[in-house]
């Protein structure tokens, strides 16, 4: 041993201890603070950072601060650029830094606002950095919690209220409704907790459906029940963020087997051949409300290049472009895409059409699954159609033009 390794302080040698974080969303907001206080009575020397987003039409943000005896700092943050992220940016981020650094804490609690999505809010806590220094090196995301109240989880997946009509948006530009934004919270958390069986009043049947579409919203998350202790393991069992990343990401994203579970069903679609993109227009005023929820990837004959997302809950689409399909692009522009998509694409090659493909999921209470499975077929280009080849495609009219860039 060298005289300088001899005379090294140990001190040197251990590893920096960072302040574990748990990131908790809910639109249910009893339920949230049902999990906030769980999990801030279950640990020792937990705080609870909450940026309250009601005056957001304003241009300001409440942001709170309490531990288990109360809240003890509050104070008002500009919404800049109308943007919840860059205020969780310029104040979140600091604070957890300023917290973790202190030392005083063993938890911290990130509450988002109700409507929140959890995504977002977790890659800046994951990937900021705060005055050049990097958040990551100083906290450890221990978990991502979105709380489900099961008496209402169906209905306010089936219908479709804006967040601004009940004062939930995030900004003044936030035109979301009330099952978007639950079903990405569903989607994305690595727990989901609920209350007990025979607690606060859901009645068995309902309960049992809550239940059967969280799994299927979700097949691989943890369902915990609030009040049995299963919560705080659950919290502090990790998340990952790539993987979750992927699983939200259009392009990427399994979708869930067909399942059907106490009057919930889910099916899922899945074709070669392209869409017709004024019959698949047409059939939207059907498909769309056919499911509390529905989502994937597909492709319309006259944009043969697009890869397009389908993201529809409570009778409300979103269609965007997630970018080309693989097949469209020479073999020197696959490098600029990461390994996981480029596996993906691999995977799921057909040697007609590479990795087009129509792959959507309908998962409702009640659904018609064989008139979901009709209607989607009739959308289909049939033999003739298929005869004019991408430039008779290219030449349909782009029905799509209201949801989408022009055709490039």
């Amino acid at each position: 041993m060298s005289e300088s390794e001899a005379t090294a302080d140990p001190v040197d040698t251990v590893e920096t201890v960072r302040l574990p974080v748990v990131v908790v969303a809910g639109l249910h907001a009893a339920r949230r603070r049902q999990v906030v206080l769980e999990l801030l009575d279950g640990c020792v020397d937990a705080v609870v950072l909450h940026h309250d987003l009601r005056d957001a039409a304003d241009g300001i943000v409440h942001r709170r601060i309490r531990d288990s005896e109360g809240e003890f700092a509050s104070t008002v943050v500009p919404l800049t650029n109308d943007c919840p992220c860059c205020a969780l940016r310029e104040d979140l981020l600091p604070e957890l830094l300023r917290i973790a650094e202190l030392g005083q804490h063993g938890l911290a609690i990130v509450e988002l606002w109700g409507a929140c999505d959890p995504h977002p809010a977790v890659e800046l806590i994951a990937e900021g950095e705060v005055d050049g220094r990097r958040l990551g090196e100083a906290i450890e995301l221990a978990g991502v919690v979105t709380a489900v109240d099961p008496a209402h989880l169906v209905a306010d997946l089936s219908v479709p209220d804006e967040l601004r009509a009940h004062g939930l948006q995030t900004c003044v530009q936030d035109v979301r409704t009330r099952a978007e934004a639950l079903a990405h919270q569903i989607e994305y958390a690595g727990v989901l907790a609920v209350t007990r069986a025979g607690v606060e009043g859901g009645d068995a049947p309902l309960r049992r459906t809550a239940l059967a579409m969280l799994r299927q919203l979700h097949p691989t998350a943890r369902t915990v029940r609030l009040g049995t202790g299963e919560l705080i393991r659950a919290a502090l069992a990790g998340f990952d963020v790539p993987a979750a990343r992927d699983r939200v990401n259009p392009a990427l994203a399994l979708l869930p087997q067909e399942r059907d579970e106490a009057g919930v069903a889910t099916v899922v679609w899945e074709r070669r051949r392209p869409l017709h993109p004024a019959r698949l227009y047409e059939a939207l005023t059907r498909l769309v409300p056919a499911a509390q929820r529905s989502r994937g990837r597909f492709w319309l004959a006259n944009r043969p290049e697009q890869l397009l997302a389908w993201d529809a809950a409570g009778a409300s689409l979103a269609v965007e472009e997630c970018g080309p399909w693989l097949t469209s692009l020479s073999d020197a522009a696959w490098e600029l895409y990461p390994p996981s998509r480029r596996a993906a694409a691999a995977l799921d090659w057909h040697p007609l059409h590479g990795d087009r493909v129509q792959q959507l999921a309908f998962t409702a209470a009640g659904l018609d699954a064989e008139g979901i499975v009709r209607l989607l077929d009739s959308c289909l280009l049939t033999d003739a159609e298929l005869v004019g080849g991408e430039s008779g495609w290219k030449a349909m009219t782009d029905a799509f033009a209201g949801l989408l860039d022009p055709v490039p």
